[in-house]
């Protein structure tokens, strides 16, 4: 959630002599802070290092390098020796790694990102490592072509205690995409462009800054040369700049301050190639419930239980299918985790509320933030304070922090006691018969933010959080149909809630355990500068300790947050994971983070964080979308539809409505202070919410199955144009079209308030996914107009079989039981193929799972595969017809539609064995 209220904290002044001081602080030194932006020079003329020592195998290499010179110490203190390991794990990936020769130098933990290893030899190997010894540099080069991938020549390696430099040549006007989090554009810029990397919690996500999340991984794409891509394993802060040396250079260079180099290189060379190499590095996505493909609603705001029942019967009434309600900290206890009000969101009624949805097939989903109201008596700071699980101050005391509950005590997730005590809070609050059976959860802030903006500043409960105040409940009294008599209007007034304002939230101490973790392998190295590190990163927060858990903390291992803070959120959100697998151990378990790093789509969801209601951040949307699914491996992703922050418009809104219902996570959600936005508000987003949620749900199975193999073999459910058309060099700089699976093209109006689009249409065939019209792409632009606020265009890329449902159904359980008809575009060549993935939709296991592959060659289907699923009681594996588009005439079985120019061959076939026709 925002914190977009903040506006000043208190000054510390006399307060702060009274608490026991971290260290001793002095303001940054002027003359260092941002001198490298200033002066490329005083980097530049570093001596480097010298290789020797190199021992050569069959699979990599190892060498010793030595500082080639004086110490130049421009940030921190050069390293005087290093060590360098270069091992071809697969034929298609090659691992360089330089560190520190003491391996003091922290390095991110297994049990964090677990290393994927393997040996493959060096000479059959589709990627040469070249090691040129004084001064050291490398390069890395695609054998079937000869073309250089990376290459530092040129540009000396620093190495220091609190800045690492690498930097490597690029082409000229390269197409590089992803470093992940940002809202810039998919085709990152190639000219003074600086990707900053510290998660930090980030009001209506601006450009060119920090966001929620660190993925430093990129593609390189050279059209017909091959894709490759580049993952620097580290989590420290750093900036990535992509720009041109005033020799005329283009180069990528890398900025840490802290850490150790971890390269690994993908060789592609197909551009989803990459993407499946890179999740055998970070892991494979996690399958998600059948269910969380369905529509989501959301609002900080609403007033008390009955309110997010009466929100769920308008949609009823509206006629909008409604498949998950969530409700935001408003149910808490005064912010708290793990509480209800007892005035607004009582126990008893929440679990009639769950129970109703459930009853209707719908599902719930509550939030939960990493900070823990630090005061005796609350049950979850008292139990985990008993198992130690909180950051604790030098002098044993808890280090508090600010977040929505007032002071708080912060969780360490590296200490295995956190899982226990998370787990056991999970078991508690959300016990099925006591508690509240939520079927997902939400993390927030956990950045983690904190409210109080200094590094040093003691915090105040004062004001934190507000109280509630009595006054009348704003519900408009109406009947709420399909909900118990509890729920319907009564005369009663209920507590409301005043606005997050965070106008009277004082700041917070900075007390921190000051035991060094030198001597230990790979935990970092002591003495350093947690709060002022001489090289600046630049985050558009401030410091780097700034609004956030402070960095000279340490975590149970020993290591400090000043490494490991770009994956708090991450570890807090696969702690979470754990937590709903205990309690739910058959069924896949569904958590939504704001925070992640790389790897977090192993066992995670998120959306794109704080977003606002603009018309920028509509299309943002589809530039995050692409890069989080096709190159960082977090397939269920979307935004915030209609936007978080600021008054929705309706007419942005309906187009945002057909635009979310082809992303993967389809939620609406809103501030506190907007209007409501809800779908139902305007008749023009009912309209839209119709068609799209319609839509959506009758390709559910389509792009369900396009996740499984996600799942399975890494390729992308959501494809940018170039991964389809790789060898166009149109389609390398589009970011606002996408294809949904592998077959369905998404060319949504972008322009503010405009009825026309222009779109791509590359050089192939293509059908109206509409009117199933045949359409001849010619490498072109396509120009439409009169697109209503209730139209979107897409298109069927010929080649594809699409299975969809017959009908749409207001939730995914009544959905399932509809028939299936598969609609058929040939190809240039008369040829088409599909995938469908049968399962129960959200089990663990899938012993009877089936995976069918649908052929057309010529006027001849065919299924095959395994057919091992026979469908729940009253779900349908059947497929009603079969519809085969851009035929000229009816020819043996099936009806001609002239008008269409398609054959309609009627079933039924049931999905249970292989079948077959001939036209």
């Amino acid at each position: 959630m925002i914190v977009h209220q903040l506006v000043a904290l208190l000054a510390c002044g006399a307060l702060t002599a009274a608490l026991p001081s971290p260290r001793d602080q002095v303001p940054p030194d002027p003359e260092h802070v941002d001198k490298v932006f200033a002066d490329p020079a005083l980097v530049d003329n570093c001596p480097g290092y010298a290789a020797s020592n190199v021992q050569k195998s069959d699979s990599g290499l190892t060498a010793d390098l030595k500082l080639a010179g004086s110490a130049c110490n421009v940030f921190s203190d050069d390293l005087a020796d290093l060590k360098l390991l270069v091992e071809y794990q697969t034929n298609e990936r090659l691992h360089v790694k330089i560190y520190d020769a003491k391996e003091q130098v922290y390095q991110v933990q297994e049990k964090v990102l677990p290393r994927p290893g393997g040996t493959a030899a060096a000479n059959e190997a589709d990627l040469e490592f070249s090691l040129v010894e004084k001064p050291f540099s490398f390069s890395v080069k695609r054998k079937s072509n000869g073309e250089i991938l990376f290459d530092t020549t040129g540009t000396n390696l620093v190495f220091e205690t609190q800045y690492v430099r690498l930097r490597t040549r690029l082409p000229q006007n390269p197409n590089i995409y992803g470093l992940g989090e940002h809202s810039d554009p998919f085709r990152l810029p190639t000219q003074n462009y600086r990707r900053v990397l510290l998660n930090t919690e980030s009001p209506s996500i601006p450009t060119n800054a920090n966001l929620y999340g660190t993925h430093p991984v990129y593609f390189d794409h050279r059209g017909s040369k091959g894709t490759h891509g580049v993952f620097l394993l580290n989590s420290d802060p750093m900036v990535i700049n992509l720009n041109i040396s005033s020799a005329g250079d283009q180069y990528l260079e890398y900025n840490t301050i802290g850490g150790v180099i971890d390269l690994y290189f993908m060789a592609g060379s197909q551009p989803s190639q990459v993407s499946k190499q890179y999740a055998d590095i970070v892991g494979y996505s996690a399958m998600f419930p059948y269910w969380t493909f369905g529509f989501h609603q959301c609002k900080y705001g609403y007033w008390d239980v009955n309110m997010v029942a009466e929100v769920v019967g308008n949609y009823s009434t509206a006629n909008i299918p409604l498949e998950v309600m969530w409700t935001d900290i408003d149910h808490m206890h005064l912010r708290e985790d793990f509480t209800v009000d007892p005035d607004r969101f009582p126990m008893k009624k929440m679990q009639e509320l769950v129970q109703t949805l459930h009853s209707r097939d719908q599902k719930y989903v509550l939030i939960l933030d990493p900070g823990i109201h630090a005061v005796t008596g609350n049950k979850p700071y008292d139990a985990g304070k008993e198992a130690g699980v909180f950051f604790k101050n030098a002098d044993g005391t808890d280090y508090l922090g600010v977040q929505w509950p007032g002071v708080v005590a912060w969780p360490d997730w590296l200490n295995p006691a956190t899982q226990d005590w998370w787990t056991d809070q999970f078991l508690n609050y959300y016990d099925p018969e006591e508690g509240i059976d939520i079927d997902g959860i939400w993390v927030d802030m956990n950045e983690a933010s904190n409210f109080c903006e200094m590094e040093n500043c003691p915090p105040d409960p004062i004001g934190n959080p507000p109280i509630p105040t009595t006054v009348p409940r704003p519900n408009t009294g109406r009947p709420i149909p399909g909900f118990p008599p509890s729920f319907q209007p009564t005369s009663s007034k209920a507590r409301s809630i005043k606005a997050r304002s965070l106008e009277a939230r004082k700041a917070n101490s900075v007390n921190v355990r000051e035991d060094d973790a030198s001597g230990d392998q790979w935990k970092g190295l002591p003495d350093r500068d947690y709060y002022y590190p001489k090289f600046n990163i630049g985050s558009h927060r401030g410091r780097i300790s700034q609004f956030t858990i402070n960095l000279n903390n340490t975590n149970i291992d020993g290591t400090r947050q000043y490494d490991t803070h770009n994956f708090y959120g991450h570890t807090m959100a696969t702690t979470t994971q754990k937590s709903m697998l205990v309690r739910r151990p058959a069924k896949r378990p569904f958590v939504l983070t704001r925070s992640t790093f790389a790897g977090s789509g192993s066992k995670v969801t998120h959306w794109f964080g704080d977003n606002a209601s603009t018309w920028e951040h509509y299309r943002a949307s589809i530039r995050q979308m692409l890069a989080f699914v096709s190159m960082h491996q977090m397939p269920l992703v979307g935004s915030d539809v209609c936007g978080f922050n600021q008054n929705a418009d309706q007419y942005m809104c309906a187009r945002w409505a057909l635009l979310g219902a082809f992303q993967p996570f389809y939620r609406n959600h809103a501030e506190l202070s907007t209007i409501p936005q809800e779908f139902y508000q305007w008749p023009i987003t009912i309209q839209a919410a119709q068609k799209a949620i319609d839509t959506r749900y009758k390709l559910m199975d389509y792009i369900y199955t396009a996740l499984y193999y996600q799942t399975k073999n890494g390729v992308p459910m959501i494809n940018p144009l170039f991964f389809l058309y790789p060898n166009d060099e149109n389609t390398f700089g589009i970011q606002h079209q996408w294809f949904y699976g592998d077959a369905l093209l998404i060319s949504p109006v972008t322009t503010d308030y405009s009825d026309s689009v222009t779109y791509y249409l590359p050089n192939d065939i293509f059908y109206d996914y509409w009117t199933h019209a045949y359409i001849q792409g010619e490498g072109k632009n396509v120009t439409v107009s009169n697109v209503k606020y209730t139209d979107i265009p897409v298109h069927i890329r010929g080649g594809t079989i699409i299975p969809q449902r017959v009908n749409s159904a207001n939730t995914t359980t009544l959905l399932r039981k509809e028939e299936f008809v598969f609609l058929i575009a040939p190809g240039e060549d008369g040829k088409a193929k599909g995938k469908l993935y049968l399962d129960d939709g959200e089990s663990i296991e899938q012993p009877n799972a089936s995976e069918i592959t649908l052929n057309w060659d010529n006027g001849k289907f065919s299924t095959t595969g395994k057919f091992e699923y026979g469908g729940a009681s009253g779900e349908s594996v059947t497929v009603s017809k079969v519809v085969v588009m851009g035929q000229g005439s009816a020819a043996g079985m099936g009806t001609y539609n002239a008008a269409m120019h398609e054959i309609e061959v009627q079933g039924p076939w049931k999905l249970t064995g292989t079948w077959g026709f001939s036209l």
